[in-house]
């Protein structure tokens, strides 16, 4: 392929980079991936190519592709080809992950910079111009003499997001698309529980920033964002007058916008392709990934709109689900793009789920998601003195009750965020006097707990006069998984932010991720609950300098597993 002054294509034989092989550290790292097969091709390159999009923007692009010969020609034959759009760099880990492995197997790969980012034209915006520059490329890629018309999306995170927006208007020649750990709507990412997930969102914020930059700015702006988060709760919400929300105006606008009903979220949410969405799709999650209940909504709505859908759920966080859980995704996405994409007979599990059940259970495939109940259904009560039991207690009094100050905020340990995560001992973490544990018997047989979990509470509330605190507190609870040993291990959690000024008792109920988990004979069921999860979830707005915040947990309450 050739490029135009405008940056379109001339028919010919393809141009290749000067070498024609793929940059050096993607060949390197997927050289390290020695459990991931190698396809029958190998694999020629060709980079920053200009792609014409709206506003006389041009989106840098690089384009991978299966060679047959010394040369580093596209081999013999017609290939589908497989579209990856990202704002955090064509390189690595993308050039490796996608241009490479999936050349290897017979794609056409092409991997782009989001507008602003990468060297791409016009200025980044999230949300804004992803479907719009997603067209532009589709009809770019018409004008390619190898594009087939068969056309595939693949990618995690945020190049899930893209997938999704251009699914709003499908053009016809997508036909699967691989949504990888990804969201379709960015409002309870930044906003769930009516809490701010200040650790998720500065995070992601950083690496849309500088990670397109270079290793070198992105460690930089890496070190400046864990100094800021050591001294973040001295600072006053919505933490956009320091930090990098300071920095990035997109970011302190997704800040200070709270209500998932504003225009802004409203147009940001792809959450009506769901409802319609004809195209095939793939999905995959993490037990701690940060976008787990997206992907179980994505599949719970497409399967209710008639589209061909599939669940991969395995015990990931967001970095390990393409770090040692790639190959069972490798394996997954490859089987769906060559049964849609490349008519191969080595299509996909006939199952249209299929998890890993933590705590020893292994993979199970199941029909749809949640199963049935099993064994472990129904509500465990909390109880004085710390315990859990099948039977509501009879007393008046409080279970339990701590005191939650956030000027030394209970912090976060584990669970589905994007440092530190995934699980962990809470040894630690509960031996905190802000900290409640409710633990029930040696189990005598093996328990699994598949499905939703919840934390159904009565609590009263004072403040230090005493009095229900006229601004809002957290409720944050998890579920622990107790062995012979002593040691808790979080499966999974949640939090609520609860409005001030509310007469007691308060009824609370906490929703956690789903989870697939077996607790093992000799192993306990534990409920935690505290009054937040720092830096994770931000303070309340007015918690800085306010005082302490007592919580009293009442009978009634319990822990619901499905």
């Amino acid at each position: 392929m050739a490029e135009t002054e405008g940056g379109g294509a001339v028919t010919g034989r393809p141009r290749t980079a000067p070498t024609g092989r793929a940059p050096r550290a993607a060949r390197w790292l997927r050289a390290t991936w020695r459990n991931v097969p190698a396809g029958p091709y190998r694999v020629g390159y060709e980079a920053r190519l200009a792609v014409p999009a709206g506003g006389d923007a041009s989106l840098l692009t690089d384009h991978y592709f299966p060679c047959a010969d010394s040369e580093l020609a596209p081999g013999a034959g017609r290939f589908p080809t497989l579209l990856v759009r990202s704002p955090y760099g064509r390189g690595v880990p993308w050039a490796a992950l996608y241009g490479i492995l999936f050349a290897e197997h017979g794609f056409h790969v092409v991997v782009q910079s989001s507008r602003g980012t990468g060297g791409s034209g016009g200025d980044f915006h999230p949300w804004r111009h992803e479907a719009a520059d997603g067209r532009a490329t589709v009809a770019w890629l018409r004008a390619q003499p190898w594009f087939t018309g068969a056309l595939g999306t693949i990618g995690p995170s945020y190049l899930g997001y893209v997938q999704w927006a251009l699914a709003e208007e499908p053009p016809p020649e997508l036909r699967a698309m691989v949504v990888q750990i990804g969201f379709h709507d960015p409002h309870p990412y930044f906003h769930g529980g009516g809490a701010l997930h200040l650790q998720n969102a500065l995070v992601s914020g950083m690496g849309m920033a500088y990670q397109h930059r270079g290793w070198r700015p992105f460690l930089r702006a890496a070190l400046r964002l864990r100094r800021w988060l050591r001294g973040a709760h001295r600072a006053e919400p919505p933490y956009t007058s320091s930090g990098p929300a300071a920095e990035l105006p997109w970011l302190a606008e997704a800040f200070t916008r709270t209500d998932g009903n504003d225009p802004y979220w409203r147009a940001a949410s792809k959450g009506a392709v769901l409802d319609r969405s004809t195209v095939p799709t793939c999905l995959v999650g993490g037990w701690q990934d940060v976008f787990l209940d997206q992907s179980i909504e994505q599949y719970r709505r497409l399967r209710r709109a008639g589209c061909e859908t599939t669940l991969l759920i395995g015990s990931w966080t967001h970095a390990s689900a393409l770090q040692a859980g790639w190959p069972e995704v490798f394996a997954e996405s490859l089987a769906w793009l060559r049964a849609r994409l490349g008519g191969k007979a080595d299509g996909p599990r006939t199952a249209p789920v299929r998890v890993h059940v933590d705590g020893g259970g292994g993979w199970r495939d199941l029909p749809d998601w949640p199963p049935p109940p099993g064994d472990a259904a129904g509500p465990w009560y909390l109880t004085a003195g710390g315990g859990l039991g099948r039977r509501a207690p009879g007393a008046a009094a409080p279970v339990g009750e701590f005191r939650h100050d956030p000027a030394d905020p209970t912090p976060a340990v584990g669970g589905p965020a994007p440092q530190g995560g995934g699980r962990r001992d809470n040894a630690a973490l509960e031996a905190r006097p802000d900290v409640l544990t409710f633990t029930g018997p040696e189990l005598t047989a093996p328990s699994e707990v598949l499905g939703p979990v919840a934390a159904r509470l009565r609590i009263t509330a004072t403040g230090t006069d005493g009095t229900p605190p006229d601004r809002p507190f957290d409720v944050f609870a998890r579920l622990c998984d107790v062995d012979p040993r002593g040691r808790s291990v979080n499966v999974c959690d949640g939090l609520v932010r609860v409005p001030g000024g509310t007469a007691p008792p308060l009824a609370v109920e906490v929703p956690m991720t789903a989870t697939a988990h077996r607790f093992a004979a000799g192993h306990r069921v534990r409920l935690q609950v505290s009054g937040g999860a720092f830096p994770r979830y931000a303070l309340p707005p007015g918690a800085h300098g306010a005082g302490p915040v007592r919580i009293a947990l009442h009978p009634g309450s319990a822990l619901e597993l499905p």
